[in-house]
């Protein structure tokens, strides 16, 4: 992540991806699944939406994010609804775990498709791994090889770069495509996936008799 200054766009306000709702696919999935309020991790957590937001419903959360600008922001409005349990700071997922874990709950909104390399999807999937507690889920949304061509909006990811991410170091449990806004049909599409700790190691491929 560190080969793009994603502080820069914080500071200059070209932040498209940062929102004041929080999204509508983690909304339900926190409402639909009866997601016990436990400890959650957002990773990415920009300004503080999602984290506030599931801060709100129950959850003990800490938002990360690579960028100081955005926690700086974030940390202000943690200011103005002092009752939310939730803890802002600056880290890189890929260089060091966040204190607080493990946590029952992870939440990224387009961190997973910023990488473009096989090895760093790899790196970030086994660091939400090693956060995650016993029975934790993650929840992720990125860029989907679906839909028309387009020049600009979140990177797209195949579902085989999700997969040999993951799988190793997660089971898979869902994976869908969606919308990064769900009120809005010209966003672009996402896949969510939907992970959690495994109870055993994934076993190799096997070949026909």
């Amino acid at each position: 992540m560190a080969q793009r200054d994603w502080n820069e766009h914080y500071l200059q306000e070209e932040t498209p991806w940062d929102t004041d709702a929080p999204d509508a696919t983690l909304v339900a999935f926190v409402q639909s699944r009866t997601l016990a309020p436990g400890r959650a991790l957002d990773i990415g957590c920009g300004t503080g939406t999602h984290a506030l937001w599931l801060a709100s419903h129950g959850f003990d959360v800490v938002g990360i994010d690579i960028a100081p600008r955005a926690i700086e922001r974030a940390r202000t409005k943690a200011a103005l609804t002092p009752t939310a349990t939730v803890r802002f700071a600056v880290l890189d997922i890929l260089a060091s775990l966040p204190d607080g874990g493990p946590f029952d709950f992870v939440f990224d909104r387009g961190v997973f498709h910023v990488f473009d390399t096989a090895d760093d999807r790899a790196r970030f999937a086994a660091q939400v791994a090693r956060c995650l507690a016993p029975a934790g889920q993650w929840l992720s949304l990125l860029g989907s090889t679906e839909g028309p061509p387009r020049d600009e909006g979140p990177p797209r990811r195949s579902a085989r770069d999700i997969v040999n991410a993951i799988e190793p170091v997660l089971e898979i449990v869902e994976l869908r495509t969606t919308l990064f806004d769900l009120d809005r049909v010209e966003q672009p599409r996402a896949w969510s996936c939907v992970s959690r700790q495994r109870e055993m190691p994934a076993q190799p491929s096997t070949m026909h008799p």
